[in-house]
């Protein structure tokens, strides 16, 4: 009998082991699979004090869906600022931008909304300043 226990005691801690990685290996690449977009690089960068920008622009880290992707431009009054909808780059899927009207000295603030090839949605917004 106490040889049996063993064995079944030790099968026991193989098998959890066994499905311990199997879990650890499955989270690690649903992260991976499901990774969402989140800006790398804002231009204006954020909180950025500079001269009028003709454009917003930003870097994402993952591959966007146009569709359903946008960046609003809004003063300090909430009035729109840019010039056209936003658009994904075609030769870098990983780009957004929008052009934008003339503006003036003042608070601007980027709203955006990325949604990345794996369906998954992030937003977020950020402000600059127009000297």
């Amino acid at each position: 009998m106490l040889v049996r226990t063993k064995v079944t005691m030790t099968m026991t801690i193989t098998s959890v082991a066994r499905r311990g990685l199997a879990a650890a290996l499955a989270l690690a690449l649903s992260s991976v699979a499901f990774a969402h977009a989140k800006p790398e690089k804002t231009d204006p960068p954020a909180n950025a004090a500079v001269a009028a920008p003709q454009a917003v622009s930003i870097d994402f880290t993952e591959t966007l869906e146009p569709a359903f992707s946008s960046i609003v431009v809004v003063d300090a009054a909430g009035a729109p600022a840019q010039a056209a909808k936003a658009v994904v780059a075609a030769h870098d899927r990983k780009r957004m931008s929008v052009a934008l009207k003339p503006l003036q000295a003042g608070a601007y603030t980027v709203k955006w909304v990325a949604v990345a090839t794996d369906g998954h949605r992030t937003q977020g917004r950020y402000t600059f300043t127009v000297k």
